[in-house]
């Protein structure tokens, strides 16, 4: 099967040791990340989905305030293992936070009021989407990435340093850069427990 949307998602792969060595410019990462959010569906075309871009050293202060933010709450034993793997994060080219607008989901539970249990449901999906897309079109132009939730440890330090506004909730950040290492076998489960088909 050649499909070329497929191949971008099994392309697709959590990649731990990042590097700077891309050739695409800031600009055009940058304008992959917004296209790729810009056309990702959301429920009542809501666009609740927003996003903060972090590039060298403001990616680097992220992976600082986590570092700070984690070791208030983890066992001094072993972090140092802790600590190496959120510097791996750091060492890429830059880091995606995605957020979700919650002025965006109460304003729907208000104009929709028998829809309003499952906005805040329905804005997780569309941010889920998002984060796909992002991660997606990323690994199609070679650039590698993980997805991480640092939050709710790192959200007040972040919203601090970079005057997130008080609607966005934080949901996810994504280091992303060079592919240092290549990727091990994925194992699937059968298909057969995992699909049923009818008709």
């Amino acid at each position: 099967m050649n499909n070329a949307f497929l191949g971008a998602l099994q392309k697709r792969r959590t990649q731990y040791s990042l590097g700077r060595n891309l050739p695409q410019p800031k600009e055009e990462l940058l304008a992959l990340i917004q296209e790729a959010i810009k056309h990702s569906p959301s429920s009542f075309n809501s666009q609740s989905s927003r996003a903060l871009v972090l590039f060298g050293a403001e990616s680097e202060k992220l992976w600082r305030i986590a570092v700070d933010e984690v070791r208030k709450v983890a066992p001094a034993e072993g972090f140092d293992k802790t600590e190496a793997k959120l510097g791996s994060f750091a060492a890429g080219v830059g880091t995606v936070l995605f957020f979700e607008d919650q002025d965006v989901v109460r304003s729907l539970q208000e104009k929709f009021a028998l829809y309003a249990d499952n906005f805040p449901v329905w804005s997780e999906q569309a941010g889920g989407m998002a984060q796909l897309a992002v991660w997606s079109t990323l690994a199609n132009a070679d650039v590698g990435a993980s997805l991480q939730h640092y939050n709710p440890l790192i959200d007040a330090a972040v919203a601090r340093e970079w005057n997130i506004p008080a609607s966005w909730k934080l949901r996810a950040q994504m280091p992303f850069g060079s592919n240092e290492n290549g990727f091990g076998e994925k194992p699937f489960m059968d298909d057969a427990e995992r699909f049923r088909v009818a008709g």
